[in-house]
């Protein structure tokens, strides 16, 4: 029969060492168990991979959009950066400008005027015909009036002033609005059971020491029993307070969830860079859906803003400026899936693959050679290099990554700058290794960072 394979389990039929001797036909059934054992194993990791990857796609959209309203919703500081930018937006600054104006004229009685002036006229003797052409004055004087009062507005509307005064005022009512809805902080409005209140107390101690440095000096024995104004009740109250707290654990653990989900999706499949770049291809493909739900909602946004509301050139401003940072962190994370995706495949067996490792080996061992021929010896430390290059490569890796986690709301142009710097330091790196004189019976160095992966 063929070769035997021995087990340490005694039994009859054993050799002289008491171990059981397995014949050609039951090591070819225990091979064939352990072949459909593994295969069945590495099904389920696959069934497992793929429904962590799938929760981890469809949550991609919604955790990035959760993250968004988190950070417009409870920073005061975010928010005041997002609405910033209309107050010096053209566009919105007409539609004010048009929209004090309207409302200034319609306070000035141009008739009533007119007619004053008819009825002086008529007082001092004026002609029939001079007092019925006064009256004819109304559309001149209500033209003038608004030119006059547009020219105004729009001075201060579009001065530096109204910038400030606009960040100011936004600072101040999201701030309010936040203390409130999350108890929290010392703001001048505040919730109380279901009850909204102002305090008036900064206010009154800031009267009475007016009055007393006016002369007033009673003014101190001015007594404040309440200083706290019940503005309105409502059962909603506790409803929005619970709102805020859902949105405030869904927004910053969502996030979190969907990333661990998508790297136990990884770790699971039984090809972790298949799989990686599968993921980060699906990710992708999800920020792509993403804007364009982005531009689709534009334009329902637009078809529902009457004209006469607000104009559509200020409409599609106020849309763009506030998802704008939605925008950028979608664009941020489809970048880098995209670059992730092209890493997984370059670290992978293509043909397009093996050319870039081999070409890239090649450079930076020619560019070591250069270098050492020139005198520069990196010695034991570069052959350290080249010998754990794997290990040298993930940490640069590892930095990039962490880097554009600890960074702030990274952009477009950080996660390109994090992979300049990556690629520059892995570059160095093979460089350095290559600089190394060659130890005594080892192989000369020719792979470079971009030598054949699995």
């Amino acid at each position: 029969m063929g070769t035997t394979n021995s087990s340490a389990s005694p039994g009859p039929g054993g050799d002289e060492g008491g171990r059981y001797v397995m014949t050609g036909d039951e090591h070819a059934e225990y091979e064939r168990l352990r072949r459909a054992a593994g295969a069945r194993h590495r099904v389920a990791r696959r069934a497992g991979a793929s429904v962590l990857l799938l929760l981890a796609l469809l949550l991609a959209p919604v955790a990035v959009v959760a993250a968004w309203l988190h950070d417009e919703v409870t920073d005061t500081d975010r928010y005041v950066q997002t609405v910033a930018p209309l107050a010096s937006d053209p566009a919105v600054q007409k539609a004010v400008t048009d929209r004090l104006t309207e409302r200034v004229v319609a306070n000035v009685d141009v008739e009533a005027v007119t007619a004053s002036l008819s009825n002086a006229l008529a007082d001092a003797g004026a002609p029939p015909a001079v007092v019925d052409r006064s009256k004819a004055l109304a559309g001149p004087l209500r033209a003038a009036v608004t030119d006059v009062v547009h020219r105004t507005v729009s001075r201060v509307v579009t001065s530096d002033a109204f910038q400030q005064a606009w960040e100011g005022a936004n600072r101040r009512a999201h701030a309010a609005v936040v203390n409130m809805l999350t108890g929290e902080g010392e703001g001048a409005l505040r919730a109380q059971g279901d009850t909204v209140t102002l305090d008036l107390g900064t206010v009154v101690d800031q009267v009475k020491q007016r009055l007393v440095d006016a002369g007033f000096e009673k003014a101190t024995a001015i007594p404040a029993p309440d200083r706290q104004i019940a503005l309105f009740r409502t059962d909603k109250l506790s409803e929005a307070q619970d709102a805020m707290r859902l949105l405030d654990v869904v927004g910053s653990w969502l996030p979190v969830v969907t990333v661990v989900l998508a790297a136990l999706a990884v770790w699971t499949a039984p090809g972790h860079r298949l799989m990686l770049l599968v993921t980060a291809t699906g990710v992708g493909v999800m920020m792509v859906l993403l804007l364009v739900a982005l531009a689709v909602f534009r334009r329902v946004y637009l078809d529902a803003v009457p004209p006469t509301a607000l104009p559509p050139d200020a409409a599609a401003t106020i849309y763009d400026t506030f998802v704008r940072f939605l925008r950028d962190s979608t664009r941020t994370l489809l970048v880098v899936a995209v670059i992730t995706a092209v890493a997984a495949y370059l670290y992978g067996p293509g043909r397009a693959a093996r050319g870039v490792r081999t070409l890239a080996g090649r450079g930076t061992t020619a560019v070591g050679r250069a270098l050492r021929r020139t005198g520069l010896r990196t010695g034991p430390a570069g052959r350290w290099l080249e010998a754990h290059r794997a290990w040298t490569t993930g940490a640069v890796i590892a930095a990039g990554v962490l880097a554009l986690v600890l960074w702030n709301h990274p952009t477009v142009g950080a996660v390109v700058l994090v992979l300049c710097l990556v690629l520059v330091a892995m570059t160095v790196l093979a460089v350095l290794a290559a600089m190394a004189e060659t130890a005594p019976g080892a192989p000369s160095p020719a792979g470079g960072p971009g030598r054949a992966g699995p």
